[in-house]
């Protein structure tokens, strides 16, 4: 899979996508990354990629010809073309699995007060926020969406289970885990984890997902079949 970021400050998804797993994904030709400067395709001498929002207005916006022409010289014919801001729909499991699939995915950074209008209806795909709040900058949102993306990718993760397992993709959150000791500061490992016996496990673990769930995220219980 092949993902191109655009942004107007690459080395911050770039430091973090280098690290840990991810790194070593892209080491292994699982995932290819690449990071843009948006600037790069502006064509003034002082490489503008903002300006005032006609109107009036707080803050700069992202001008439309370096980022219509950087789109359009890297987008191939099986490319999507996701804009991160704010103002899109939002980031879930089952969004990063639909993403999973693809084999190009250009990834377009919100900066500032935001793009011109013309390049959400004219040239991407979709708009996408990872949440509901403000960050300075869609490069770290990038980061967010590639890590959630890839590690679903196979051989990315060690155990190919692992991401099957997770918290959203089983469609609940996740059970507790524990690990040795058995026992610390008076706090004991469950005793049926200690047992052996898989069935018993299996039922403790969806037991305690689903309490949790019910705590923490109730509204994911509404989406549940019955069990």
């Amino acid at each position: 899979m092949r993902i191109d970021i655009l942004s107007l400050f690459p080395a911050i998804a770039q430091a973090a996508l280098a690290e840990s797993i991810l790194g070593k994904a892209q080491q292994r030709g699982l995932i290819e990354v690449r990071h843009r400067n948006i600037r790069d395709w502006a064509t003034d001498k002082h490489r503008t990629t903002d300006d005032a929002p006609y109107g009036g207005g707080q803050g700069m916006v992202m001008k439309c010809e370096p980022m219509f022409a950087a789109v359009e010289e890297l987008r191939t014919p099986a490319a999507r073309v996701v804009l991160l801001s704010p103002g899109g729909h939002v980031f879930s499991q089952r969004v990063a699995e639909e993403y999973a699939a693809l084999d190009h995915l250009i990834l377009l950074c919100g900066h500032y007060e935001g793009v011109d209008q013309r390049v959400i209806d004219h040239l991407i795909d979709e708009e996408l926020s990872i949440g509901d709040y403000v960050l300075t900058n869609g490069a770290i949102a990038a980061v967010v969406v590639v890590d959630a993306v890839a590690r679903l990718l196979p051989g990315v993760l060690g155990d190919a289970n692992s991401a099957a397992d997770d918290s959203h993709s089983t469609g609940v959150l996740e059970h507790p885990q524990y690990t040795r000791p058995v026992e610390f500061r008076g706090w004991r490992v469950p005793e049926v984890l200690l047992g052996g016996h898989h069935a018993e496990t299996a039922k403790w673990r969806r037991a305690e997902a689903l309490a949790k769930t019910q705590r923490v995220r109730p509204d994911l219980l509404n989406q549940q079949p019955e069990q």
